[in-house]
């Protein structure tokens, strides 16, 4: 028997929804499930980080983790929900100072954007700490070519919404920052985008330092770059890379959907 057409395979693609209620289920559980896997990955860091969802009935509120909560611990029913005002309206935890600061910034700029995920994940801080822009040195890494840009203006913890308004504009139109001396930011037309970019961010960060460390890296050179850019970074291949996570970790640690 021969290959079977590829009309009979069915490719996953972004869901649409009947009801705000189901979106916002929906919205939650991914942003549960990618609290867990940043914490499988190794990007927690006491209480720093966080990755916020923006509700899609009320889209000046957004949907964060509960501050001083383990990543690992995070289930749907954990999820606060904070409005313009920083107001934590449902939930019963606080929310994280910085995670207003730079999250309703980005929100509030970026209507396009669903969800940001920021973390002081290892290799993505030591790589924020030169300051640099990712090179393009393999196919991965070409997702944020031209497409991510350096915030160098660290002042300390940001407690302040001046200071997440200057990270959202020297975001600007683009799908991730360095910010410099702190760690990587992200973002997404929907949660799974925004936590796969940070994933393979930080992977990308890793992958540079031990390539540097070993030698000069040949670069891929632009026209490929963009090319292939178009290839693994666009919103769907973002969204798509992180359906395997999904499975996994919902299979491994089900009470995340409580």
């Amino acid at each position: 028997m021969g290959a079977a057409p590829a009309s009979v395979f069915k490719i996953p693609s972004i869901p649409t929804f009947a009801t705000v209620e189901e979106e916002r289920r929906h919205r939650k559980e991914r942003l549960a499930a990618a609290f867990r896997l940043f914490a499988k990955f190794g990007f927690d860091e006491g209480v720093a980080g966080h990755i916020t969802a923006r509700d899609p009935e009320r889209p000046d509120h957004f949907w964060v983790n509960p501050f001083g909560v383990y990543f690992r611990h995070v289930r749907v029913s954990d999820l606060i929900l904070v409005n313009k005002n920083g107001e934590v309206v449902e939930g019963g935890h606080p929310v994280n100072t910085a995670a207003f600061a730079i999250h309703s910034s980005i929100h509030h700029a970026r209507a396009d954007v669903i969800a940001a995920a920021h973390s002081h994940s290892l290799y993505g801080k030591a790589w924020a700490s030169l300051g640099r822009l990712l090179d393009p040195i393999t196919q991965d890494a070409c997702a944020f070519f031209e497409d991510h840009v350096v915030f160098d203006d660290f002042t300390g913890v940001v407690y302040e919404t001046s200071e997440g308004e200057r990270i959202a504009k020297a975001l600007s139109n683009h799908k991730a920052a360095i910010l410099r001396n702190h760690g990587l930011l992200t973002v997404g037309h929907t949660v799974d985008e925004a936590a796969w970019w940070f994933i393979t961010m930080d992977r990308s960060c890793h992958a540079q330092l031990l390539a540097e460390a070993a030698g000069q890296p040949v670069l891929i050179n632009r026209e490929c770059a963009l090319a292939t850019r178009q290839q693994v970074g666009t919103h769907e291949t973002g969204w798509f890379q992180f359906q395997p996570l999904w499975e996994m970790i919902t299979r491994e640690q089900p009470d995340l959907l409580d």
